[in-house]
C-alpha cells in the first residue's frame, strides 16, 4: 500500500505559507508565482487554516469584496484536516472525500512534512492500481520475475 510518506518522497516537501494577517492579494501572487492552488496559513507555530483558489472565488469574486483590503483570516477554510506520513492514501481518499477536501497537511508530532492535493492522492492511487495490475498479469502468465512484498 502507497502511503503518504511515499507520495512525498516523490512529490517533495516544500510547502509555501502564508500569515492569516495578509492580504488575498498577497495570497494569490504567491500562488500565482509558486503555481499552487493553496496556501496553508500559519500565525507564528500554529497552523489556523488552509487558503486555496475556491475560497477566494467563493468569498470574494461572488460577494463583490476587494482582494487587496480583504484578509486571509477572513477567507481561510477552518479547522484544518491534516494527515499523518504513515496512512495510507486510501485513508486520505476517505478523509478528503467525507469532508469535501483539495488539499490536505501532513503533519508528524505537531511539525509539518508536506501538503497533498486530491490530485496527488488520484496519482498515488492510478500508480496504486497499475502495479497491482501488472502483479496479477504476471502471476496469472507465469512470469512472476520478483517478490512482492
Amino acid at each position: 500500500m502507497i502511503t503518504v510518506r511515499n507520495v512525498l518522497q516523490t512529490k517533495g516537501t516544500v510547502v509555501w505559507q502564508i500569515g492569516p494577517r495578509a492580504t488575498a492579494y498577497d495570497a494569490l501572487e504567491l500562488m500565482a508565482e509558486k503555481d499552487i492552488g493553496a496556501l496553508l496559513v500559519v500565525d507564528g507555530e500554529e497552523i489556523v487554516g488552509i487558503f486555496s483558489e475556491r475560497d477566494y472565488a467563493r468569498k470574494v469574486i461572488l460577494k463583490g469584496r476587494s482582494s487587496k483590503v480583504t484578509s486571509v483570516d477572513e477567507l481561510m477554510s477552518a479547522p484544518v484536516f491534516y494527515t499523518e506520513p504513515d496512512k495510507t492514501i486510501e485513508a486520505c481518499m476517505a478523509l478528503m472525500t467525507a469532508r469535501r477536501l483539495r488539499h490536505l497537511p501532513v503533519l508528524e508530532k505537531g511539525h509539518i512534512l508536506g501538503m497533498i492535493s486530491i490530485g496527488d492522492v488520484v496519482n498515488a492511487l492510478i500508480t496504486e492500481q497499475k502495479i497491482t495490475i501488472s502483479d496479477l498479469e504476471s502471476y496469472i502468465t507465469g512470469g512472476y520475475a520478483y517478490e512482492n512484498t
